[in-house]
């Protein structure tokens, strides 16, 4: 008798792992998010108090659904770990600023702003710009350990892009 309980109880564990299997495999392009890294900083001087970081990066949506953006902030993290929201920039401003600071050089990316929709499954190149207030050398190593880009969308997941 115990073993023929034995091979009903193993035969259950197997069904049951079957179908959590199932479960989990149909549910894998749920999770909405984005993945991706920073590819190009640029920083630079607006005056001696306040300077511009731009910021070009590239994304994946590995979810079945859009990614719709609600906010795109930038964060300065220093060498001793304390952390300084930068001001986002507009598109249009940006177009200004890389035709009124030549030294930046180009404008590679289109600006993800609010309300930009990342497809399902989709990847793109975009770029972000923020002013600091603070003198150019708080933005370069070794005062800068990184600069993060975080992407919130409409529903609320948070995706963290961070420099290496």
């Amino acid at each position: 008798m115990s073993k023929r309980i034995l091979v009903t109880s193993c035969i259950g564990l197997a069904i049951v792992a079957i179908a959590v299997s199932a479960v989990l495999y149909m549910q894998r392009g749920a999770r909405v998010g984005l993945t991706g890294k920073i590819l190009k900083v640029r920083t630079e001087a607006l005056d001696e108090n306040s300077s511009i970081a731009v910021i070009d990066f590239r994304f994946v949506n590995p979810s079945d659904y859009p990614f719709v953006v609600r906010t795109v902030t930038v964060v300065l993290e220093d060498s001793s770990g304390n952390q300084y929201n930068g001001q986002t920039v507009s598109e249009m401003d940006a177009k200004r600023l890389f035709e009124g600071m030549p030294i930046l050089g180009p404008k590679y990316n289109d600006t993800l702003v609010m309300g930009n929709r990342i497809p399902p499954r989709g990847s793109e190149d975009r770029m972000v710009a923020a002013r600091f207030e603070a003198p150019v050398a708080r933005l370069e190593p070794p005062a800068r350990k990184r600069f993060l880009v975080r992407i919130e969308d409409v529903d609320g997941p948070i995706t963290e892009l961070s420099e290496k």
